[in-house]
């Protein structure tokens, strides 16, 4: 049975997952890894439809119009993909802030990324390797690399993640492995933490 939204809660934070021990309770888990997504869209209609509505696409994508999700220790906004945006295809862009001292997920995946460090320092790991950055580095993670992402920093760490997750998953190169979640508490002092609304 597919998990579902518990009425009333945020649909990127709390999930009833039925048919499991515990049931009954909820978990914190972010709905970009549980919720269906469209990781590359259909292009349908006649050419000349196609090419003129993409060029009747915005060019300029405000990410103050997009919400923050996740949470207490890394959110994110998925502003550029193919679910979100009709001019982009092959590319995923988004916004991840870090709460002080926090950290994201460990991960894999077959498509590489770019990271650009806008604001704090931190580190990441990539296969064991301690790789250090701050503001103004762009970090590259290579394809198929575990790699996780930690803020340094006493202040947020914000980043612009860049990558062509849709292009990878469109040439069925679509492996990816979950190794740990984000975390599900917010590091002591940060209980109030939420990134600014004006990022």
């Amino acid at each position: 049975m597919a998990e579902q939204l518990v009425p009333g809660e945020k649909e990127s934070e709390t999930y009833i997952k039925p048919g499991e021990a515990g049931h009954n309770a909820k978990e914190v888990v972010w709905a970009r890894w549980q919720k269906k997504r469209t990781f590359v869209r259909a292009l349908e209609g006649t050419y000349g439809e196609v090419y003129k509505g993409l060029f009747a696409q915005p060019r300029v994508i405000n990410s103050h119009d997009w919400k923050w999700h996740g949470g207490p220790q890394l959110y994110g906004k998925a502003v550029i993909n193919p679910g979100a945006v009709q001019v982009a295809q092959s590319i995923e862009c988004h916004l991840n802030v870090l709460a002080p001292h926090g950290y994201g997920q460990k991960h894999g995946h077959m498509n590489s990324a770019v990271f650009y460090i806008l604001k704090g320092k931190g580190h990441d790991i990539h296969d064991g390797v301690h790789i250090p950055y701050e503001a103004g580095d762009a970090c590259i993670v290579e394809n198929g690399c575990v790699h996780q992402h930690l803020n340094d920093g006493d202040d947020e760490q914000f980043v612009l993640v860049m990558k062509a997750k849709p292009l990878f998953l469109f040439m069925h190169m679509i492996f990816q492995k979950m190794v740990s979640y984000p975390p599900k508490t917010p590091l002591p002092g940060n209980e109030g933490y939420a990134p600014p609304d004006d990022y």
